[in-house]
């Protein structure tokens, strides 16, 4: 009888052992999907190019039909972004003809004084433009897009105003994401030595740590500031579950910033903010175990929520790099731990979509505004381009 268990449990064994597959090497990860964006993304930009000015922005839901823009829409930089973390990777001459194209579909966007998005817009696609190419051209694109920036910015209040619309709701409204327009500033002053422009990225960074931030490291979305006074008048949101909870992308934005505005200025409050947000985010009892949140944290219906994708490349990205200045190894392991299993995650048939479908872009179940009912459970460029960056960024470490 002895012996017929041990064979028995012996056999068990083996075939648990045979129908376990071994882990994918994140390398064969990077370039599996890195063939898939190339082929998705040239896709997209081949049925573009005879469509002057225009640039992806979405799925209809109903239809499936591609949604476009014009550069003047927030995410105009973000799908020339793309094609530079391609041409980054495998330094293709076609992609980087394309890139170029993209990219000039945008530059007009320098003068716009209109809303703080001008370093989404042009940073995302000049910005990455110069660092890999060197073009000069691009320092003029940029330099102008920085001052046409600064005009948004208010001495009194010591912030850059983000939105225009909704006076009659809010007197100078601020909302999270505009940390991320913040690194074409600290380009701007690097570049020209103008000072100014590091005080209001600082100004703007440190009046975000004091006044968006909850106990818990949770941000609101949307800070409105007094005109006169210069002091917040009303903390709400615009794309969360209510005023009080946690909008994921929101979450996301932040950790993101601090970090890079830590990497920019060597300010430890912005580590240690960056943190805190990574704490939150990686630990809250409502994340996921794939690490792909929900749109809002405390979103009224979890766990039957629709999950964003985009949150998890924005993370991701702003983990990899965050793990670089923390002192403490097996917290920048976490850190790692944690964008490696999103960057699998998002690479699965789950989440990257197969060739020629998904309107060529790569994620599918990303969340823009489910309050306004807004690219709900849709492809959006800004998903692609951090998940590009986030797996460019994880590659450089496989170096």
């Amino acid at each position: 009888m002895r012996t017929i268990l041990l064979s028995l449990f012996a056999a068990l064994f083996f075939c648990a052992c045979a129908s376990t597959k071994p882990e994918e090497p994140m390398k064969d990860v990077i370039d599996r999907v890195m063939k898939v964006a190339e082929q998705q993304t040239v896709a997209m930009a081949d049925s573009l190019l005879p469509q002057e000015g225009r640039l992806p922005r979405t799925l209809d839901p109903k239809t499936g039909k591609l949604l476009t823009s014009d550069s003047r829409w927030w995410c105009s930089g973000f799908f020339p972004g793309t094609l530079w973390y391609l041409y980054e990777y495998d330094k293709s001459e076609k992609i980087k003809a394309l890139a170029e194209e993209f990219t000039d579909r945008v530059e007009q966007e320098k003068y716009t004084t209109s809303n703080h998005d001008v370093g989404f817009m042009l940073y995302c696609s000049f910005g990455n433009e110069l660092r890999l190419t060197g073009d000069t051209a691009c320092n003029d694109v940029l330099l102008t897009g920085s001052k046409s920036l600064i005009t948004r910015y208010n001495p009194t209040i010591g912030l850059i105003r983000s939105w225009d619309f909704k006076k009659d709701v809010w007197q100078y409204p601020v909302i999270i994401d505009n940390m991320m327009n913040l690194e074409m500033l600290m380009w701007a002053f690097k570049y020209s030595g103008d000072s100014t422009f590091y005080k209001i990225a600082v100004s703007h960074t440190d009046k975000t740590l004091k006044n968006h931030y909850r106990s818990d490291y949770s941000c609101y979305h949307v800070v409105s500031y007094d005109t006169i006074t210069g002091a917040p008048e009303k903390k709400q949101t615009q794309q969360g579950a209510s005023d009080e909870s946690i909008w994921a992308r929101g979450q996301a934005w932040g950790l993101y910033g601090f970090t890079m505005m830590y990497r920019e200025t060597g300010k430890k409050e912005y580590l240690e903010q960056a943190q805190h947000i990574a704490k939150l985010m990686i630990h809250h009892p409502n994340m996921p175990d794939d690490m792909i949140p929900y749109w809002d944290y405390l979103a009224p219906n979890i766990p039957n929520e629709e999950r964003d994708a985009s949150t998890a490349a924005i993370m991701a990205s702003g983990l990899i790099e965050l793990s670089d200045y923390v002192h403490d190894e097996l917290l920048a392991q976490e850190y790692m731990d944690v964008a490696e299993k999103q960057l699998r995650v998002l690479a699965s048939p789950e989440y990257l979509a197969e060739p020629g479908t998904n309107g060529n872009f790569l994620l599918k179940h990303n969340v823009g505004s489910k309050p306004q009912d807004s690219e709900v459970d849709v492809p959006l460029t800004y998903a692609d381009y951090y998940f590009l960056e986030a797996l460019n960024r994880y590659n450089q470490k496989l170096k």
